[in-house]
């Protein structure tokens, strides 16, 4: 089975891991675990939108068939029709596509312009938010392209409410074609307390407390709005965020500027999250848009309390104790109060940490993921089941 996968980039962020988690649970053959048990093998192709932008190819595991070919037609550009064309033409001879995201809308347009003239495969879109462009509201010509685009998906999947919410209406795309499945973890890895020194470049002294976060370095992230809020805290709090990304120096900056520096750490992407948020005490995200972050399962799962904006579906997400430090989006000194509010008190992080976790293992199981893409996969194309 041939499998083409169309990315705005396939830099490690919470799109491409879980991309990368189904591969490897989709396996060689099919099955968890790796073992091919009978099914035909599967053979992944990946094409990123930005040129070099495979980071995430490290939460791959090596048993799983990976392409990345570098004569694929360009994703990004003007969407004329001979450029459309091409992108058509090199879809042939895969099983199914999948695409994810408004960079690779391009490549949903060929599909839907030429699918019947070049009898392409079965295309499913994903949608997972969007970048500091839009972070502030939709653009209408979006919009617009997206509706017609999506014309011949065979499926589109978003994680959240308020992308399903987006896709009814501004979309405008039918109900039977919008499918939403929220994102899953291994909760059971994240049971274990890492060590010390787990991370890269480093390592947790004793009588520390970490504010962590997993976030790609990029500007709809607003990283250096987490350092703002991160400065009053106590000296004995370090602020750790694992990611890497272009907005690396300006987060360095501002840690300089509010004289931080010192208790400001960015080790790079971590291919196992369950060793960076085992070690923090606190997580908190700091973005202009989300939808339904993986981190933050991630950091349930891990039994923390979060401090976030309410953006996206995370003051649904946490468990109800949490609601309270979920602050009003773009209100820097909200999120700041309750960042001291929880460091403050570490009963009521436990507490928080406790109930966020069995809401996790009620909620955001890996298996229930994966059984849910497996079902739209198959029904893309046709089959009893995927792969």
């Amino acid at each position: 089975m041939r499998i083409l996968h169309l990315h705005s980039s396939f830099n490690a962020g919470g799109k491409e891991l879980r991309a990368a988690q189904l591969m490897n649970a989709f396996g060689p053959g099919g099955n968890a675990g790796g073992n091919a048990g009978g099914k035909e093998p599967i053979e992944h192709t990946i094409v990123s939108a930005e040129p070099g932008a495979f980071g995430a190819l490290s939460a791959v595991d090596k048993g799983i068939a990976v392409r990345t070919p570098d004569d694929f037609p360009a994703l990004a550009g003007s969407p004329t029709p001979g450029r459309l064309r091409l992108l058509a033409q090199a879809m042939r001879g895969f099983d199914l596509i999948l695409s994810y995201n408004w960079g690779a809308m391009d490549g949903v347009m060929a599909h839907t312009v030429f699918a019947q003239f070049y009898r392409l495969p079965p295309l499913v879109h994903h949608e997972d938010g969007f970048n500091q462009d839009e972070a502030g509201g939709l653009k209408s010509s979006r919009n617009w392209y997206r509706r017609i685009a999506l014309g011949r998906t065979a499926a589109l999947v978003v994680p959240s409410q308020r992308l399903e919410a987006i896709a009814l209406d501004a979309w405008q795309q039918p109900r039977a074609r919008v499918r939403r499945i929220t994102n899953g973890i291994a909760l059971a890895a994240y049971r274990r307390k890492p060590k010390p020194d787990a991370l890269p470049r480093i390592v947790k002294h004793p009588g520390e407390k970490w504010l962590g976060t997993l976030a790609g370095l990029r500007a709809v992230k607003n990283l250096p709005r987490l350092v703002r809020a991160f400065a009053g805290l106590p000296d004995e709090w370090q602020l750790v965020i694992a990611g890497e990304g272009p907005e690396r120096e300006a987060i360095r900056a501002e840690a300089m500027r509010l004289a931080v520096s010192h208790r400001v750490h960015l080790p790079g992407f971590v291919a196992e999250p369950a060793k960076a948020v085992g070690l923090f005490d606190l997580f908190a995200l700091s973005s202009d848009s989300e939808q339904f972050p993986i981190s933050v399962v991630e950091a349930m799962a891990a039994g923390l309390a979060v401090a976030s904006p309410d953006v996206g579906d995370i003051a649904g997400m946490v468990a109800e104790p949490n609601r309270p430090f979920i602050s009003p989006r773009g209100n820097e000194a909200a999120l700041a109060a309750a960042l001291e509010r929880l460091a403050d008190d570490p009963g009521l992080r436990q507490a928080i940490g406790q109930a966020n976790r069995e809401r996790a293992l009620a909620e955001y199981d890996e298996a229930r993921m994966v059984a849910a893409y497996r079902a739209v996969y198959a029904e893309a194309m046709g089959r009893p089941d995927f792969p």
